[in-house]
């Protein structure tokens, strides 16, 4: 079944602010899921423990959320927007009150990929919505609210994440959820009315399933490698074939699929391929500070819950403010040089991480996420103009949905990744200067980012303790750096045109 694309926007009697409405409101939750919870994970890890686990409370939601929105999108094609939204919604808020109610890491993980599951439904569809109820002299300005939305959440989130740990529980950051997400779903059930008309899909699940296959995998390989298993092993070796088998099945089945989930001809345009990986390598970024910077702000420089929230809100307040000038910008000189000057401003914010040391204090790591709040506001605003002005109405919306996908997975990635990083750097450092009979291994991290528990520990290890996790985060940031600089030399191939 496929959705006549003008009835909706012909449809007088359609109430198009109140669905709008339902639509922010959930884009407000899924935006405000990673701050939030970034803030609150030094009080989840200090009652459930298991730092190792630490980037597996990202990672299971990411990679649940990046594998999905391409499905979405073609299941929203075929049954229409609002069953696949209310699907997803639905999906979303039950794994919401599950992570209410974790009582070990393990749960939480299981927890976090149904919520992940179900939130990957949100933007796509809703994005999808926009597009079907407005016209394309209104959604510049729609896009403005969406934009203000992202703003909106991420500015709260660290702060209402800090501000619900110090005074309630870690477990109301989930539920809270429960209330807004009701109401989003009154909305879109009462108020989107959609015409189907029969036709038959072929929906890709093989594509579907070899992709979940081989990016599982591979974000194990990242995690685990040099932790549990050293980076020479049969089970690293396996896990390898496994994902490498994976994506080259993947990508076999999508040239011959009649509707791959990932159409490769779109990605033939230049601006395009450029724009997605750009899009990989900062969703690896916005991961690695999101993750790890209050980890930083209360484990080493010994702050408040709250105050590492506010380091992370400043890069939500450069990100919208970005966004906002964006547009301009490019009428003014053009799509490149608004995207360098977004690449500039990560290379800077990322220099200022880099540099950053226990005594800088929480405004050096809040003015360093400010810069790369902007690089990402300037680069991704630029990032939807180019695609949608490069290719037809037929294939706008997948070639959206491709460059969200990239983001996704970069995040997805990047979680692994410098999870691992940090992991592997830190463990080699503390077997290195404790003895055995200390017994300090990566989950004595908990008690460093309680400050009771943390007095109670002897001088010397929680010394140790802070260099080791100093110095490990700074190879995590090392790496965002390389990033940076990555998608400036990238951006220097785009073509310059306004």
């Amino acid at each position: 079944m496929v959705r006549d694309e003008h009835t909706l926007q012909k449809n007088k009697s359609l109430k198009r602010p109140l669905i709008l409405a339902a639509i922010m409101l959930a884009m407000f939750l899924n935006a405000i899921e990673g701050t939030i919870v970034s803030t609150a994970m030094p009080a989840i890890v200090n009652e459930l423990g298991g730092f190792a686990q630490y980037s597996w409370v990202f990672s299971g939601y990411l990679l649940m959320n990046a594998v999905t929105v391409l499905i979405y999108g073609k299941l929203s094609d075929l049954f229409g927007r609002k069953p696949i939204f209310l699907f997803g919604m639905i999906l979303f808020l039950f794994g919401s009150i599950l992570c209410g109610f974790a009582n070990t890491m393990t749960e939480l993980i299981i927890y976090r990929f149904i919520q992940g599951f179900g939130a990957g439904a949100v933007a796509p569809v809703a994005t999808t919505i926009v597009g079907d109820i407005y016209d394309k002299r209104e959604r510049a300005r729609i896009q403005g609210y969406l934009s203000s939305v992202w703003g909106i959440s991420a500015v709260m989130g660290p702060a209402l994440g800090g501000l619900i740990v110090e005074s309630l529980t870690w477990r109301l950051i989930f539920w809270i959820n429960v209330p807004l997400g009701i109401l989003s779903i009154i909305g879109i059930w009462f108020f989107l009315h959609e015409n189907i008309e029969k036709k038959k899909h072929n929906i890709d699940y093989k594509g579907a399933l070899l992709l979940t296959l081989g990016i599982s995998t591979f974000m194990i390989i990242l995690v685990e490698g040099g932790v549990r298993w050293t980076w020479i092993s049969w089970p690293i070796l396996i896990l390898m074939i496994t994902a490498l088998s994976a994506f080259f099945f993947f990508v076999r089945e999508e040239k011959k699929a009649p509707e791959p989930m990932m159409p490769f001809n779109i990605w033939q345009e230049r601006a395009i391929l450029i724009a997605n990986i750009v899009s990989l390598t900062t969703g690896i970024m916005m991961i690695g500070l999101s993750s790890f910077l209050p980890t930083f702000v209360q484990g080493v420089m010994e702050r408040s819950p709250t105050v590492a929230g506010f380091t992370l809100t400043a890069m939500s307040i450069g990100w919208p403010i970005a966004s906002a000038f964006a547009g301009r910008l490019m009428l003014r000189i053009g799509f490149k040089e608004t995207s360098l000057l977004g690449g500039v401003s990560l290379i800077v914010g990322s220099i200022v991480l880099v540099f950053m040391k226990p005594e800088s204090g929480p405004f050096v790591a809040a003015m360093g996420s400010f810069f790369i709040g902007v690089g990402m506001g300037l680069t991704s605003t630029s990032f939807i103009v180019l695609i949608q002005n490069k290719v037809s109405w037929e294939q706008r919306g997948i070639a959206t949905a491709s460059n969200m996908f990239m983001r996704n997975v970069g995040n997805t990635v990047g979680a692994a990744l410098l999870g691992g990083v940090l992991n592997t750097r830190f463990q080699a450092y503390l077997t290195e200067h404790t003895k055995p009979e200390e017994n300090v291994t990566l989950d004595t991290a908990n008690q460093l980012l309680d400050s009771e528990a943390r007095a109670k520990l002897p001088d010397h290890i929680v010394e140790v303790l802070q260099t080791g996790l100093t110095l490990s985060l700074h190879m995590v940031y090392l790496i965002v750096l390389l990033l940076s600089v990555i998608s400036f030399l990238l951006l220097l191939f785009v073509r310059k045109k306004k």
